[in-house]
């Protein structure tokens, strides 16, 4: 359905023939019109950051004073009322343009807040990750030298534990040795050099270049050198 002011501006003729049909016109479409019904959308305040205008004085302006009858002041007003509506119109574009550069504005702002918040967080677990490597790092070279010590301390406790072993069988073959030389200054009978000479028969029996050399020896023969010779057969 057109709104009253196109069928008037529809109807509106520079013809004096159409005058009065022309004011006829305006008159019936100006009190048979039904007022405009406002939609009331509910949003979000955020949704709707803009303030509607106010309508214009130069609606149902006909009315007070009445419609004049003459169709050049009819003309001259709805002219007028083009015109002033073009301006608003004018100006409620630039209005939502600005406004719609700013909203564009502000969602780049974001985005540019959005981008520098995620490469400073980027950033910073890049640097934990570094700062953990190096713990990390630190504490190895830490077990490691721990480790390092543990062993040359287990080291030296096996080679002092090896050199006292050694110390300890050098002092053994010592006092045997010790012992044999202080055995083989002492004169002994013929009857105990026998008993010597049997104890062993593993010697007798299994080398008989012992028997033939023991049979050979004088009975009044010096014990030292007895022992000396049993003692070398015996090493054999």
């Amino acid at each position: 359905m057109a709104s009253p002011l196109r069928r008037v501006a529809g109807a509106a003729a520079p013809s004096p023939a159409k005058a009065k049909s022309l004011v006829a016109l305006r008159y019936v479409a100006t009190e048979s019109a039904p007022p405009p019904v406002r939609r009331h959308h509910h949003h979000p305040p955020f949704e709707c950051p803009h303030d509607y205008a106010k309508p214009s004085a130069f609606l149902r302006s006909w009315k007070s004073p009445p419609p004049t009858t003459d169709p050049a002041e009819a003309q001259k007003k709805l002219a007028l009322l083009r015109r002033e509506y073009e301006k608003q119109v004018k100006q409620l574009r630039r209005q939502y343009a600005y406004e719609m550069e700013l909203q564009r504005q502000e969602r780049l702002r974001k985005d540019e807040a959005r981008r520098e918040a995620a490469r400073v967080a980027n950033e910073e677990r890049k640097e934990a990750k570094v700062a953990a490597a190096e713990v990390a790092a630190a504490e190895r070279k830490v077990f490691e030298e721990d480790f390092r010590q543990t062993l040359l301390k287990e080291r030296v406790e096996k080679l002092e534990s090896w050199r006292s072993k050694v110390e300890l069988q050098e002092k053994k073959r010592g006092e045997k040795t010790e012992l044999l030389h202080r055995q083989s200054s002492m004169w002994i009978d013929d009857n105990e050099l026998d008993k010597r000479i049997t104890v062993r028969p593993s010697l007798t029996l299994h080398n008989p270049l012992a028997m033939n050399v023991f049979s050979l020896l004088p009975t009044a023969f010096n014990v030292f050198h007895t022992d000396f010779i049993i003692h070398s057969f015996v090493t054999v």
